[in-house]
């Protein structure tokens, strides 16, 4: 099975008005454009509104925020220069609230926890690690995790973030014995076939940047067994 992309005409949109709009981004897609030349979802966001809006000339797309190449879930776009600062705020002040899902092999110590770590990513391999002391070129990372449901080979957990750090997810739960489905990157033994990994994000409650409101948009799974058999 090859990754399937976001394309203009097959685009998951959970929520759209004049100053936001809001995805769910599939495993195939980069958020961002990046070395491999990819074509980046931002791009087949502005294609999308030039098509349904009939937009002449350059559609205006700000980029909030990102999720790791082989994850799925939501991703949130500001579609003018005055919603953009205000999301941009928002996400930095971590007073969007982010909740991911994560299908892992083994039952984590405890039901639910919270791990602390400190993360340093190593460029050249394009991997954090992460250790339990502050070390030269560490970042704290925070999380909560709590176990959602055991499945027949698997088990699914329900993750808040209280840090934003590069692979953070995958790297703490990998260092407490609990890789993700499919990611080879941080100890899981196999891939999946259309090279995601079980990474979700689910949930996401945010301040509108205009209107003020808080917004609460949930990301539907990707069609899969294993994530089938999370909600059945």
């Amino acid at each position: 099975m090859s990754k399937v992309i976001s394309t203009k005409n097959n685009l998951q949109v959970l929520y759209e008005d004049n100053h936001v709009i809001v995805v769910n981004k599939r495993a195939g897609d980069i958020v961002q454009g990046d070395k491999t030349g990819d074509k980046p979802l931002s791009d087949v966001v502005k294609e999308y509104i030039a098509e349904k809006y009939k937009k002449p000339g350059n559609v205006f797309l700000g980029v909030v925020h990102r999720l790791d190449r082989p994850t799925t879930g939501i991703i949130v776009f500001a579609r003018t220069s005055k919603a953009l600062p205000r999301l941009n705020l928002q996400f930095a002040e971590k007073k969007a609230k982010k909740t991911y899902w994560a299908v892992v092999k083994n039952l984590p110590p405890k039901t639910e926890d919270t791990l602390i770590h400190w993360l340093r990513k190593n460029p050249k391999n394009n991997k954090s690690t992460a250790f339990a002391k502050e070390i030269d070129g560490s970042k704290k990372a925070i999380l909560d995790y709590t176990v959602r449901k055991k499945l027949d080979r698997y088990v699914l957990l329900e993750i808040a973030l209280h840090t934003g750090r590069h692979h953070q997810i995958r790297a703490q739960l990998a260092t407490i014995g609990c890789a993700i489905k499919g990611d080879l990157k941080y100890g899981f033994d196999r891939s999946n076939k259309d090279a995601s990994i079980h990474l979700h994000a689910r949930k996401l409650v945010f301040t509108h940047p205009v209107k003020k409101e808080s917004l609460e948009i949930i990301a539907p799974l990707p069609k899969d067994p294993v994530w089938d058999a999370c909600t059945a």
